[in-house]
């Protein structure tokens, strides 16, 4: 009954306040008028600066004053670095990290408080006791605390603090049934916290979760009996000095927050600490504290928190639930944009308050690529900056690759790339008859691939074999058969011209097109190269099923009449038949068979004999099949389990990431040993074992003249622009993907330094007779995604942040050095089985479209709406016009496919580039606004975008010192917040406020 009434009694305060602050503005229209531009932001405005240095991370303790046995101690009770640590109950263990949920009557007090209480800014302060002195002197001077309490506050706030590393305070026998000390004199020598970080403190693992530049601020809460009235005092130090024992970590202290009151409210104390500890975390509310110039700046910190808080309807939600700390945090860049200049007129920023449209809101960046792809104008202009742009990170490029996670990034890029090579060395040893196998398939990968590497403008690409040129070396051949021409001479010519066009796209800056490039043509091109890789996983298991088929005739209950024997031949079936190639009958007069043993020979040798098999088990084989699929999908399932094994809740941090980071490597380990322990003739991997051509009568060099005639140099030429337009759109559309500002790449690009790499390697691969290399798009995505780098501290709760990829040329090379020695490998990669390679593809290829928004928006047709993501794009483009841009992109990828598939794959690079046409042709079908969220805006669209911003900023401005020239003229005497702030003086049930009458919101 108290509870509710009290409960009651604090609403109809805040209630009243809320009516005087309505009267005061004259009525509620004037309030929201008034609010266009919130006075707390106007304050904080001119408190931070964008210029400023960021301001340390705060670790905040909250102790609460604990009376045992007639002894006093401070006791630990929560904790925050981003969310909130409770000790449960028991003092045993910590909470789980939530989310911090105060009542808004809490809030409304610590305001109070702060009112009311005192003060100290950059106090000068190196050790407890002279803080708490300095604190104690304030108080007595502003006639807050009378001066004979004076040893008594002291004498409270310098008792021992006890952490949750510490056992609980016991006092010894000789201490036992004397009184607590009442003598001033002996307050200083009675207290007993350190001066000195103890050795738990200094071992304490917690530690790890908090930055370094890390500051804390203490927050105690307490009551006692010798106080009328609350103490409360806000310190911020001058300089964060360590003081011993008062918090759980070594850390620096900047703020200390004291409140202790009358006994009897310990739950309102509590409460209000909350709200401290919680205010202290908040990233602008912390900017505040560290910039405020005076007690009105905290006040105005604490408003603007106020107006950015979402409140939960009592009854709606059950406050005993922990809210989960959320998987990303939100920006607080957004909330402080709005003490800009530029935002001025907006409250909320551009959140989609104060009116601001829907246009306007939380709109997607422009459609930028960077410095990289500008114009020049000049003879290799762009290629030229790559240079420069490149050279100063010529050392880290390699010294940065030195390191554990590069070790599994290696293994897994490894064995992609000499299944990749196998597999195209194959298809070219088939559809060239042979000129190029195998092994030109290893040592073209092994060379092109480690000169790229180590030269190259964008290191962490890897060049491979591609389909479409696969096609182009088969229709070439053919070609060449037909009309009597030498296939390698004209294929060198080919590559001799289509380097040479590649050198003069390099010279004209021409990569300046792939700005046209918008996510509709990235998207489209890599889920093609990602559902090819995961068709041709899907179709290499399944003819594993034609070469061992499943034995569904075999019957278990049957078994006793399965059996296979070897019958003898009859001697003159055998005579005529010549099995053993012997020519005269006195050789098979010489040769007994009736000594032979037939019914002890095996399988081959019966055969050998001229035998034959007879018995329903003698086509029985082993079901391989199966076995090769377990293998096939195990290897991807038990891939994908252990890269999600990074936020699983078992193991320390530091195990879970190295399980993370090695899980292809301990997938392809296991189920290779599952293989060799059951010993089946599962298909494996073939290498090559001697550095030889495929075909025998080819050398290594080949010449350019001799065996075609003069003019097919020249005519050559037309067929090389179609494998330079493929190189081009290859080699730029993965260079554009990996470079995307998602990976958060920091030693910039080179796409002018890559084609010209890659033109060069065409002509030195066609001198050797070597397959043609272009960047390979999964095994590129697959490489970043293996050296992907997060933060190593994160606050209890908050996930690991994305740091960017570890860049560096250590990677690649040595991945292809490795492949070139693979030949010498060979005895140990025949272990290794083509099912579990086969599922490394399907890995690769589906972690592939992780992130693309294309592969989202497909799966949208399948969900309700009810159950759709809450994607950003759907909030502001209509689902209708969603599924028809999708729909737009699966027509494109199904016309590529066909294309892929069929003898016109020659002109698939031209269809790329078609996608870019209708691209440029879905502006007349949608809006520009619509296409922002779904995609990029073209270039010049986007030009004219910026004009318009531009325009708007300006009028902004225009406003804003229009506003500040009407301020200048109302300026009001006294610098402080104005009238709009809430009036608390009515609140009675304030812990911080035991005179209402006499209190002044505005002192």
């Amino acid at each position: 009954m108290e509870q509710e009434q009290r409960r009651l009694t604090g609403s109809f305060s805040i209630q009243d306040s809320i009516q005087s602050l309505t009267s005061s503005l004259g009525s509620q229209s004037t309030l929201l008028s008034s609010c266009t531009v919130s006075p707390a932001a106007e304050r904080l405005r001119h408190i931070l600066r964008e210029e400023d240095e960021p301001t340390p991370t705060l670790f905040t303790e909250m102790d609460t004053l604990q009376h045992e046995g007639g002894e006093m101690e401070w006791k630990e009770s929560a904790r925050w670095v981003k969310f909130e640590e409770k000790v449960e109950e028991g003092g045993e263990r910590w909470s789980k990290p939530h989310v911090s949920t105060l009542s808004l009557h809490s809030l409304f007090e610590l305001r109070t408080c702060l009112q009311t209480g005192c003060i100290l800014l950059d106090l000068e302060g190196y050790s407890l006791p002279q803080i708490v002195d300095d604190i104690i002197e304030k108080q007595v001077q502003e006639g807050l605390i009378a001066p004979e309490l004076r040893e008594k506050v002291s004498f409270v706030l310098l008792r021992k603090h006890r952490h949750q590393t510490k056992k609980p305070i016991h006092r010894s026998l000789a201490d036992l049934g004397k009184p607590s000390p009442s003598n001033p004199s002996q307050c200083r020598s009675m207290n007993d916290i350190s001066v000195t970080p103890s050795s738990d403190q200094l071992k304490n693992k917690f530690m790890k979760k908090i930055p370094r530049d890390a500051e804390a601020s203490n927050v105690l809460i307490g009551e006692v009996d010798f106080l009328d009235k609350p103490l409360v005092a806000f310190v911020r130090l001058a300089q964060a000095a360590t003081l011993g024992g008062l918090t759980e970590v070594p850390v620096p202290t900047r703020f200390l927050f004291v409140l202790l009151g009358p006994n009897g409210k310990a739950k309102s104390y509590n409460e209000i600490g909350r709200a401290m500890a919680t205010l202290m975390v908040d990233d602008l509310f912390s900017d505040v504290a560290y910039k405020a110039r005076d007690r009105d700046d905290l006040i105005a910190g604490i408003d603007e928190f106020l107006d950015e808080v979402i409140v939960l309807p009592p009854g709606e939600w059950d406050p005993k639930i922990r809210i989960e700390p959320p998987k990303k945090l939100p920006s607080a860049d957004m909330r402080k944009s709005v003490l800009t200049l530029n935002e001025l007129g907006q409250p909320n920023g551009n959140a989609g308050g104060g009116g601001a449209s829907a246009e306007d809101e939380e709109m997607p960046a422009p459609h930028e690529l960077g410095e990289e792809l500008k114009f020049t104008g000049r003879f290799c202009g762009g290629l030229w900056l790559d240079i420069k742009r490149k050279v100063p990170w010529c050392l880290s490029d390699f010294y940065d690759g030195f390191h554990i996670q590069s070790i599994s990034a290696v293994l897994f890029i490894y064995l992609g790339c000499i299944t990749n090579a196998i597999t195209f060395g194959g298809l070219l040893g088939d559809a060239t008859d042979n000129y190029q196998g195998v092994m030109e398939s290893f040592l073209g990968t092994a060379l092109a691939g480690a000169v790229f590497c180590f030269f190259g403008g964008q290191p962490l690409i890897i060049l491979s074999s591609t389909g479409p040129i696969l096609i182009f070396e088969k229709l070439l051949y053919e070609f060449s058969i037909n009309n009597d021409i030498d296939y390698m001479e004209i294929r060198l010519w080919i590559g001799l011209h289509s380097c040479l066009q590649c050198l003069i796209l390099v010279a004209t800056d021409a990569s300046y097109i792939i700005k046209y490039m918008t996510r509709f043509t990235e998207e489209g091109f890599s889920s093609l190269i990602s559902f090819i890789f995961i068709s041709d996983a899907l179709k290499k298991m399944m003819g594993t099923f034609n070469y061992y088929p499943i034995n569904r005739e075999f019957k278990p209950d049957y078994i006793t009449s399965y059996k296979c024997e070897c019958q003898a031949p009859d001697q003159v079936a055998f005579n005529t038949s010549s099995p053993l190639g012997l020519e005269n009958i006195s050789d098979y007069s010489m040769f007994n068979f009736t000594a032979l043993d037939w019914s002890q020979m095996t399988k081959k040798e019966c055969l050998r004999f001229g035998g034959s098999l007879v018995g329903k088990a003698c086509k029985y084989v082993p079901d391989l099949a199966m076995l090769s699929f377990i293998l096939f999908f195990g290897t991807y399932s038990m891939t994908i389990s252990l890269k999600k094994f990074k936020s699983s809740r078992y193991f320390p941090t530091k195990c879970r990431a190295l399980i993370a980071d090695f899980s292809i490597i301990i997938s392809i380990l296991v189920f290779c040993a599952l293989d060799y322990v059951l010993s089946l003739d599962t298909p494996k991997l073939h290498v090559p074992t001697q550095i030889k051509p495929t075909r025998p009568d080819r050398g290594w060099i080949v010449m350019p003249l001799g065996k075609n005639p003069w003019w097919m140099c020249m005519a050559s030429f037309v067929p090389a622009l179609l494998v330079t337009i493929l190189i081009f759109m290859d080699q730029q559309i993965t260079a554009v993907i990996v470079n995307r500002k998602e990976n958060k790449l920091k030693k910039g690009c080179g796409y002018h330094l890559d084609l010209f790499w890659v033109g060069i390697l065409m002509a030195v691969c066609s001198f050797m007779g070597l397959p043609w290399y272009v960047a390979a798009t999964v095994i590129s995505i697959a490489h970043i995604d293996s050296l992907r780098m997060e933060s190593e501290s994160s606050a209890p709760g908050e996930q690991p942040q994305f740091l960017g990829v570890r860049e560096q040329r250590f990677t690649g090379i040595l991945v292809f050095v490795l492949t070139g020695v693979s030949v010498f490998l060979a005895p140990v990669l025949q272990y290794i089985p083509m099912p579990v390679l086969y599922g490394v593809f399907l890995y690769m290829g589906v972690a592939s479209l992780h992130g693309i928004q294309f592969w989202e928006r497909m799966k949208l047709y399948l969900m309700p709406a009810k159950h759709q993501p809450d994607f950003a794009f759907l909030r502001h483009v209509p689902l209708r016009r969603v599924h028809l841009f999708t729909l737009v992109q699966i027509i494109c990828l199904a016309v590529l496919w066909i294309l892929k598939s069929t003898v016109a794959a020659i002109i698939f690079p031209v269809m790329i580039l078609g996608l870019m046409v209708v691209r440029r042709m879905l502006d007349l079908i949608f809006s520009q606004h619509d296409l922002a969220w779904l995609d990029d805006i073209l270039p010049d669209k986007d030009k004219k975008k910026k004009e318009d911003e531009k325009k708007k900023k300006e009028k902004k401005k225009a406003k804003a010192d229009e506003h500040n020239n009407s301020d200048e003229e109302s300026k009001r005497p006294k610098d402080s917040l104005p009238s709009v702030k809430i009036p608390l003086e009515p609140i009675k049930p304030s812990a911080c406020c035991p005179n209402p009458s006499n209190s002044d919101p505005s002192a």
